[in-house]
């Protein structure tokens, strides 16, 4: 197996899960490092001497005749051992026709422990919760937080190497790529963006309206981080000769977030607390894949970009993330873990104001709770400092340390 860069922060999600009769599932986009963490399992588990690994991975000739449940059934059956415990990892489960009859099986044995990986819906679809239940656990893999995109392309921790991650985004194959070299970057982001949607959109969904679902994509790409809905979409399309039902844009939409190319973040009523049923914000699992859709980072994009990448790190953080809906206007993120741990985020390029100041801060003064506030912006010589209850830190500060301390 090939060399990889160790993922620490998803290993131990699969390890908390193992010994409960729990199937684990590595689902997330296309090249986001699934099949690298499933390699990296193998391994580890390899090291073990009562363990015995049994991989398949649906991406190598060598098991195209596996196309079935039965066919898995058989394979599995002939290289299970006796003693010890089997380590079933699938690399892309989703190509096996109705494989989740086999893992419901295999789950029942006692010996067995089941960790599989795949792109889209149908690893989470209506067929797998009626025929596993709770019996699975899902375990997302996201594009490169800031820290490991240091790791993985030896980089220091300096404001060149924040800026060359805000422009190239996370994915971990940019490894085997020039990060500094912008045109090999963008081909590689590319040609990523259209296997995703060949494979787990345009094909998987039959879709036939080809150009409108890219023109769609890059509307989202140029509208990250704003409130949209299928009726302004579809109106959008309309004045720009592309006659579109909003049927037509809630079910493409609904493919791209179940792709895992894009993430759906509803609305949150802040005084009436309730999630509000129209116009929703909309980011990219990778925000290298939303530059590389308009033509590389513009000077006008940034906050958008920024925004993408602070959800992005909000999610990996582990908080459930909505948008806050005040009367005196929008707060980019309302961020809750379990019923009673909640923060409130603005994000901004720059505090460098009153008017910015104000914007940012004023928004989340205005919210009568003693919940914890923060503004983060790329403000220059910005040290994590409170104004009025609200905590101001630095992107970089954020990305490599979270919340901690504040």
């Amino acid at each position: 197996m090939q060399e990889f860069v160790s993922r620490p922060y998803y290993l131990q999600q699969v390890e908390d899960y193992l010994n409960k009769e729990m199937i684990i599932v590595l689902t997330g986009q296309r090249r986001v490092g699934k099949s690298c963490v499933l390699r990296e399992i193998a391994v580890r588990k390899q090291a073990q001497s009562n363990a015995h690994v049994i991989y398949i991975d649906k991406e190598k000739r060598e098991f195209d005749a596996i196309t079935n449940y039965q066919e898995l059934n058989t394979y599995l059956d002939a290289h299970l051992i006796q003693d010890g415990v089997n380590y079933i990892l699938i690399d892309e489960v989703q190509e096996i026709a109705q494989f989740e009859k086999s893992l419901r099986a295999f789950r029942s044995e006692g010996s067995c422990e089941i960790i599989v990986t795949g792109s889209n819906s149908d690893m989470l679809s209506s067929s797998l919760a009626t025929l596993i239940g709770g019996r699975y656990h899902e375990v997302y893999i996201q594009s490169l937080t800031y820290e490991e995109y240091l790791l993985f392309h030896s980089l220091p921790d300096n404001d060149e190497s924040l800026n060359r991650y805000i422009r190239t985004g996370g994915l971990p194959g940019l490894i085997h790529y020039d990060i500094h070299d912008e045109q090999q970057v963008m081909t590689y982001i590319n040609d990523v963006y259209n296997t995703v949607l060949l494979k787990d959109v345009i094909l998987r969904h039959h879709v036939r309206n080809v150009p409108f679902l890219r023109n769609l994509c890059q509307f989202v790409a140029d509208n990250t981080g704003k409130l949209l809905s299928a009726t302004s979409i579809s109106k959008y399309m309309r004045v720009n000769q592309s006659a579109v039902t909003t049927d037509l844009v809630l079910k493409y939409l609904l493919h791209l977030t179940e792709a895992y190319v894009l993430s759906q973040v509803k609305r949150y009523d802040i005084r009436g607390k309730r999630i509000l049923e129209t116009n929703d914000k909309f980011y990219y699992e990778d925000h290298g894949i939303r530059n590389m859709l308009v033509g590389g980072l513009h000077d006008t994009d940034i906050e958008k970009v920024i925004e993408n990448i602070v959800y992005q790190q909000l999610i990996h953080l582990g908080y459930e993330v909505t948008v806050g809906q005040l009367q005196v206007g929008e707060v980019d993120f309302v961020c809750t873990k379990g019923a009673d741990n909640r923060i409130y985020v603005q994000v901004s390029y720059l505090v460098a104001s009153d008017e910015t100041r104000q914007r940012e801060f004023g928004r989340l003064e205005t919210i009568r709770d003693n919940y914890p506030k923060y503004v983060i912006s790329m403000t220059p010589l910005v040290t994590s400092n409170d104004s009025n209850g609200i905590t101001h830190l630095s992107l970089r500060e954020f990305l490599r340390n979270g919340l901690k301390g504040y």
